[in-house]
């Protein structure tokens, strides 16, 4: 799993796609920065935090996941990466990992925000963490959704089309059914940004990643099996 990890984030670098992603993360910060907290003179960072999980992740995660394992079906090298002596799993994991490490890189640049409110009032550190692991963990959840979309076509487009639908359909699908309501991650965000850690919430976000992880896993062994 750590060769491929390494492989897979050093590609992020090694082309446009990791310095894009971060960057237009970053833009994002600064933008809900000034609306949701320098525009109303507040301490509070919770809605910095919510506005770009809600709108940044919709634009980062196709980014970072799209071509996971679309580009590899569509170049022909899926084949070498199936018959290499690394377990699907290990491949499924390394590639999963690399992407929640970017996320990582954009977390840890946004304490800037936090350091800069610092100087014109007391920032409630537990309540930033809070937030901040929060966010992980729908990034992650939006990370191995986006990966399983990849999984299943060699277009990349499509990969993250699927991805954007799959985040944003609940959103306007809850009130047809609750059963949506189940996949709508940003709606199990929303206690973090208050310091609060529900453990329904903790534990759906967690297992929408470990389902859709399995899941790719699954489908992946089926193609090594078939060729």
């Amino acid at each position: 799993m750590w060769t491929v990890f390494k492989k897979e984030f050093k590609s992020y670098f090694l082309s446009p796609i990791g310095y894009v992603a971060i960057g237009i993360f970053m833009l994002m910060y600064s933008i809900f920065f000034y609306l949701t907290t320098i525009t109303y003179g507040s301490v509070f960072m919770g809605d910095l935090y919510y506005a770009t999980a809600r709108y940044g992740l919709l634009i980062m995660i196709p980014l970072l996941t799209m071509r996971m394992f679309a580009e590899e079906r569509k170049s022909g090298t899926e084949q070498l990466l199936l018959t290499s002596p690394r377990s699907v799993t290990s491949i499924v994991l390394g590639k999963f990992f690399a992407a929640v490490a970017v996320i990582l890189i954009t977390l840890i640049f946004s304490i800037v925000y936090p350091v800069i409110i610092s100087f014109f009032g007391n920032v409630n550190i537990l309540t930033l963490i809070v937030t901040m692991l929060g966010f992980l963990l729908v990034a992650m959840a939006a990370i191995s959704i986006g990966m399983l979309a990849s999984s299943i076509t060699e277009n990349q487009i499509i990969a993250a089309i699927i991805t954007i639908v799959v985040l944003v359909a609940p959103w306007f699908l809850v009130d047809i059914s609750t059963i949506f309501s189940s996949i709508d991650l940003i709606d199990k965000f929303i206690k973090f940004p208050s310091g609060l850690i529900s453990i329904a919430d903790l534990v759906s976000l967690l297992s929408i990643t470990v389902m859709c992880i399995l899941i790719t896993i699954i489908l992946i062994k089926r193609r090594k099996m078939v060729k």
